[in-house]
């Protein structure tokens, strides 16, 4: 994809989420555009990273390491947000400014030891299986009180916020109603007062309905096919 159709894509993403955070009466700016960049080539990586993108999402560990030492991100922050396997901790802690993707007490050990090893704190979100549903990954939402508490204890973890993929609707009121209980769950997580446990920030919302996880309080809305155009898995 050219640099200038990349533009004139995020130029529209741009003003659907300030008309959103207008819409919220939110203040301009308050919510951050994630480009997430599964099976995106380097170079076109590069290319968005000179735009007006706040920061990166991968969801593959390969993608993050190669991109990465690729200098690809142009030093933008970078996030991994997809599935992450304890044994790919090693490569993702340090590497990613946060772990958008933390759903259990056997990641978060993998996350703490190796966070301890290379003597640093690593900034994390949890996901929350907002929808119930068995094809996605994340805390159920009545078990996320025992996984914050769990994260308390951690002397090289800290927790930022929370990130959700809910179901697909084609409703719009049920759409938001996920959005709206996960605000909800960040006000409980934060009403918690756990030095190293807040949730001020909402990683939810993707191309197709990051104006409504605006209107319902996203602080970073992941989105990418609307950025680079459908996916082209042929490769991988």
């Amino acid at each position: 994809m050219t640099r200038q159709k990349l533009n004139e894509n995020i130029a529209q993403i741009r003003e659907k989420m300030a008309a959103a955070e207008r819409a919220a009466g939110r203040a301009p700016g308050s919510v951050k555009l994630c480009a997430a960049s599964k099976t995106q080539d380097a170079d076109t990586v590069r290319l968005s990273a000179e735009l007006a993108i706040d920061l990166f999402g991968e969801n593959r560990v390969q993608e993050l390491v190669e991109k990465h030492a690729a200098g690809a991100y142009l030093e933008k922050p970078l996030h991994f947000i997809g599935h992450l396997q304890t044994n790919k901790v090693r490569q993702v802690v340090g590497v990613a400014r946060v772990i958008q993707s933390v759903d259990s007490a056997r990641l978060l050990a993998a996350v703490e030891k190796e966070a301890a090893k290379k003597g640093l704190v690593q900034d994390i979100f949890l996901e929350v299986n907002i929808g119930g549903e068995d094809s996605k990954s994340g805390v159920a939402p009545d078990g996320l009180d025992a996984l914050a508490e769990l994260c308390a204890a951690q002397a090289h973890i800290r927790v930022l916020g929370l990130m959700t993929i809910p179901p697909v609707l084609e409703s719009n009121e049920q759409n938001r109603r996920y959005f709206a209980q996960m605000r909800r769950l960040a006000c409980r997580v934060n009403e918690y007062g756990y030095a190293n446990v807040r949730a001020d920030e909402l990683s939810m919302g993707m191309s197709a309905d990051y104006e409504n996880a605006i209107l319902e309080g996203a602080t970073i809305v992941r989105v990418g096919t609307a950025i680079y155009g459908a996916r082209d898995y042929s490769g991988r």
